[in-house]
């Protein structure tokens, strides 16, 4: 049996909370096509590790579009019949940043490029603002930038969901039935 998702879901979580393993166990329950906009860039082992952990659990049947700063383009590339991954926003915007790329310009042709996509699109991104006041000030910027996209996705979302201990939690709408 397979799910229908809305235009736009969002999943939330913190580090480690499951939220991609989610994200992913949706978009694989639609059984439609999966196209996987990756936006992770890889500096070191850790992360090189990390995105390898990542494509193995995916597995087959995932055609994929590194997009660390161009995500909006990549969303041009969708077919009607897929459902889009966006993994994750939060890797997105510290691209931007690091790029000191214009964010309002960035974030305008993201959204339009969401809105605009004729197939279902799950985003993940990360709950920064939980943990203590970072001590540096571009820390400081980061968590309240990735705050702020937060707020901005969710009220565009038709399905917002929070991913804690790897549990599912419905902030907007429904939870659709999935099966691991």
């Amino acid at each position: 049996m397979s799910i229908s998702l809305p235009p736009l879901t969002r999943v939330l979580g913190g580090a480690a909370s499951g939220k991609s393993d989610y994200a992913e166990q949706l978009v694989t329950a639609t059984k439609r096509p999966m196209l996987y906009i990756a936006t992770a860039q890889s500096f070191d082992a850790e992360m090189d590790d990390k995105i390898t952990r990542h494509q193995a659990r995916r597995g087959k049947g995932w055609r994929t579009i590194e997009a660390p700063l161009e995500a909006a383009e990549a969303f041009a590339c969708t077919q009607e019949n897929e459902v889009v991954l966006f993994d994750c926003a939060t890797m997105w915007l510290s691209n931007q940043l690091f790029a000191e790329t214009e964010l309002g310009d960035a974030e305008g042709a993201l959204f339009k490029a969401m809105s605009d996509c004729a197939a279902p699109v799950v985003v993940v991104s990360n709950e920064v603002g939980a943990g203590i006041v970072p001590e540096n000030a571009l820390a400081r910027r980061f968590r309240q930038v990735q705050g702020e996209l937060n707020q901005r996705i969710a009220q565009r979302a038709d399905l917002a969901i929070a991913v804690m201990a790897g549990l599912p939690l419905a902030l907007k709408g429904a939870l659709p039935e999935v099966t691991p």
